[in-house]
């Protein structure tokens, strides 16, 4: 693991930030880390960057405690940017790398290359308060990776950009963590969670709630539906018709719910008994009916899960 967290709790003057926070995060993954506003997670995000340190607990980056010096090794994305509007951006961007460790001509050559790569070269000397919020992402985003840090946490990345920037970071995004980076990604996007991540923990009122494999908890979570496709119309007392209709091709598209008990493999053999299948899905849950149902389970308001979750970009 190249992360790990091991019951960590934080309180400030009588709130209980974290409690008993625990995660492991795997080398050369996207890991999610979700939850509502006010759950832990920025608190848990600066504990790792040793910004604060917990009360109790360990963190540990490749299995050694956690030190103010490794702070090097991680490059940190925060929800709220902190770019100076006044310096001009490439000689803001040097400065951020200078800061990181990297030599001059280390950086100027990374910065010549991502600034290619963006088509951002045009940006070199203009100050920051001149770009609009997604032009300014982009330049956070080139100086929180530049100096190939082994861990990036990125919260809310593509929070100000348009959908084709927005595929854009999650195309490179992919492409660090396919290089060898581990990635956090903090986000009430749970579209994206779908997309990127391969584990995640979901933190609510200071305590992780729900963590493991986004495949298995979406099929843990099954509510044994299916959609099927079928030549003709099918109907037996092993599952429930929610909904059927006939398409103008003849062809007939249902919705079922089956028995529990009954295997999926059993449920394909007696419709095949009574017509040809031309499609068989099972209905999973989205990442976002799951975190609303989680987060609901804990008594907080529709109000409060709505404001903290989307599954748009």
């Amino acid at each position: 693991m190249l992360l790990e967290v091991e019951n960590v709790v934080k309180q400030y003057s009588g709130h209980l930030a974290l409690d008993g926070v625990s995660l492991s995060v795997p080398n050369e993954t996207i890991y999610g880390l979700l939850g509502p506003n006010g759950a832990g997670k920025t608190t848990l995000i600066r504990i790792i960057n040793c910004i604060t340190a917990p009360d109790s607990g360990e963190v540990r980056l490749n299995g050694k405690r956690i030190r103010p010096e490794d702070v090097r090794l991680i490059g940190y994305l925060p929800e709220e940017r902190g770019l100076y509007k006044k310096m001009k951006v490439g000689e803001q961007a040097l400065y951020l790398a200078r800061l990181k460790g990297m030599s001059k001509q280390d950086a100027l050559k990374a910065l010549k290359y991502w600034f290619e790569k963006f088509e951002i070269q045009a940006w070199w000397n203009k100050k920051v308060e001149e770009l609009s919020k997604g032009m300014a992402q982009k330049v956070q985003f080139i100086t929180t990776i530049l100096h190939n840090p082994e861990l990036l946490i990125f919260d809310e990345p593509f929070s100000g950009f348009d959908p084709v920037n927005t595929a854009l970071l999650k195309n490179e995004i992919l492409e660090l963590r396919d290089k060898g980076a581990t990635i956090i990604f903090s986000t009430h996007n749970m579209s994206s969670v779908e997309e990127l991540c391969e584990n995640i923990s979901l933190v609510n009122r200071s305590k992780i709630m729900l963590q493991g494999n986004v495949a298995d908890i979406r099929a843990s979570h099954t509510t044994h539906t299916f959609n099927i496709r079928s030549t003709s119309a099918i109907d037996t007392n092993l599952f429930e018709v929610i909904e059927q209709k006939e398409d103008k091709k003849g062809t007939f598209e249902s919705k079922i719910k089956k028995n529990p008990e009954l295997k999926n493999n059993d449920l394909l053999k007696e419709l095949m008994k009574q017509t040809e299948i031309i499609a068989f899905e099972e209905i999973l849950p989205s990442m976002n009916d799951i975190f609303i149902e989680t987060v609901r389970a804990t008594g907080a308001s529709v109000d409060e899960i709505e404001a903290n979750s989307t599954s748009e970009d």
